[in-house]
C-alpha cells in the first residue's frame, strides 16, 4: 500500500483566477479526463417522491449522484469560497458550472472589448512636442501594463519598438545611434529610458535650434 501511495499523483486542479475562458477550458479537460464531464454538462434527474423506480434505475441514479459528488469536489477545490458563497444553488455540479458561466463569461467579453480599446490607444500613442522622456515612458507603460493585465503579451521589445518609432524628430539621431550600436533584444525598458534621458538635453537643444532657425 505504501508503494502504491507514493506513486499516486493527485490531479492539478486549475484555480479560477477571473479568466473564465481559460479556466473553463482547463477545468473541462480535467473533468473529461476523470469521466465526470457528462454529469456536469447534463446533470441527472432526481425522481419525485411518488415516482416508482426499479432496482436498476436506482443503481443508475446512485452512480450518477456519486459522479456528481466527485465533480463537485473538483469544482469546490477550483473556486474560491467567496465566489461559492454567491452561488445560491449548488446541489448539482451542473448548477455550479452554469452559475460560473453566467457570472463570468460576460466578464471575459468585457475584458476583450477593453483590450481592443487599449490596443487602439497603444497604436495611437506618440510623443508630444516638448514632452519629457519620463512622461512619455510613463504614458506608454501605463497602457502596456493595462494591456498585459487583460491578457496581452507585452514584452519589453514590443514596448521599446513602439517608443523608438514614436519619439519626436529631435530624437532621430539618438534612435539611429541606439539601433546601430545596441541589440534591441538585449535591452530592457529601463535601460532604454536611461539612454534616452542621457541624450535628452542634446535633443532639447536641437529642438530649440530648429525653432530658432525659423
Amino acid at each position: 500500500m505504501a508503494a502504491e501511495s507514493s506513486n499516486f499523483i493527485a490531479p492539478c486542479v486549475p484555480m479560477f483566477d477571473g479568466d473564465y475562458d481559460h479556466w473553463s477550458l482547463l477545468m473541462e479537460n480535467l473533468l473529461c479526463s476523470k469521466e465526470y464531464w457528462s454529469i456536469v454538462q447534463d446533470g441527472y434527474h432526481e425522481p419525485a417522491a411518488l415516482e416508482a423506480s426499479s432496482t436498476d434505475q436506482q443503481k443508475v441514479l446512485n452512480e450518477a449522484k456519486l459522479k456528481d459528488l466527485k465533480a463537485k469536489n473538483y469544482l469546490f477545490q477550483a473556486i474560491d469560497k467567496s465566489i461559492l458563497k454567491t452561488i445560491t444553488q449548488k446541489e448539482m455540479a451542473k448548477q455550479i458550472w452554469e452559475s460560473m458561466k453566467v457570472k463570468y463569461k460576460g466578464n471575459a467579453r468585457v475584458k476583450r472589448a477593453q483590450l481592443q480599446r487599449l490596443r487602439s490607444s497603444f497604436e495611437a500613442l506618440e510623443m508630444k512636442g516638448g514632452e519629457s522622456v519620463i512622461n512619455y515612458f510613463g504614458r506608454v507603460l501605463v497602457i502596456a501594463n493595462d494591456m498585459q493585465n487583460c491578457g496581452e503579451d507585452m514584452d519589453d521589445v514590443k514596448v521599446m519598438e513602439k517608443i523608438l518609432r514614436t519619439l519626436t524628430e529631435n530624437f532621430n539621431f539618438i534612435v539611429c545611434s541606439i539601433e546601430e550600436s545596441k541589440d534591441i533584444d538585449q535591452l530592457t525598458v529601463d535601460e532604454l529610458q536611461s539612454s534616452l534621458l542621457m541624450h535628452e538635453p542634446k535633443a532639447k537643444e536641437m529642438r530649440d535650434w530648429g525653432r530658432a532657425s525659423f
